[in-house]
């Protein structure tokens, strides 16, 4: 008879809302018989030094349970949903493969949504037309660049505010 499978638990909620706690108590709890581990589901710990204003666990508290995908990037580099999908599951494998429970951690809702639904596969950034986007966008504006996206494709500006300009430039891009 095959052994079940290591579940994982998800622990989600805003910053500063009690999950860090949470976490430790449910590692205290278990620790006895299931080993835990970790996993960061905040786009905001990934990055090093980003240590005010995003509750990251204290050195203490970091040596205490393995943690994962905390300060793991440069700020100058940016860190995807989609990154974090490979990245987590391959941590639930390998936290699994361990004989340990993978629990992860957080309040990037996006992060969960991506590990739960999937992600739509999406070609890369050209830097090229980023770049050239940007120049546009700073000389005209925002709402001149909604009105472009209207023009060439009028169901996703319809979704998108005017002042959206991540997600302007990305469905220009």
């Amino acid at each position: 008879m095959a052994a079940e499978p290591v579940p994982a638990i998800a622990l989600a909620g805003p910053t500063a809302s009690g999950k860090t706690a949470a976490a430790f108590a449910i590692a205290e709890a278990l620790a006895p018989r299931l080993p835990v581990e970790i996993i960061s589901v905040d786009s905001a710990l990934v990055y090093r030094g980003m240590d005010i204003g995003t509750a990251k666990p204290t050195p203490q508290e970091l040596a205490a349970v393995p943690h994962h995908l905390i300060d793991i990037r440069d700020p100058s580099r940016a860190y995807s949903a989609a990154e974090f999908v490979q990245d987590a599951t391959r941590l639930i494998e390998e936290i699994r493969a361990r004989g340990a429970l993978p629990l992860l951690v957080g309040g990037t809702m996006l992060y969960f949504k991506a590990l739960m639904d999937g992600i739509d596969d999406m070609p890369a950034a050209d830097p090229a037309v980023r770049t050239r986007l940007e120049q546009q966008a700073a000389a005209q504006g925002w709402p001149a660049m909604h009105a472009e996206l209207a023009r060439v494709d009028p169901v996703t500006a319809a979704r998108l505010a005017p002042g959206d300009s991540q997600r302007i430039q990305r469905a220009l891009e």
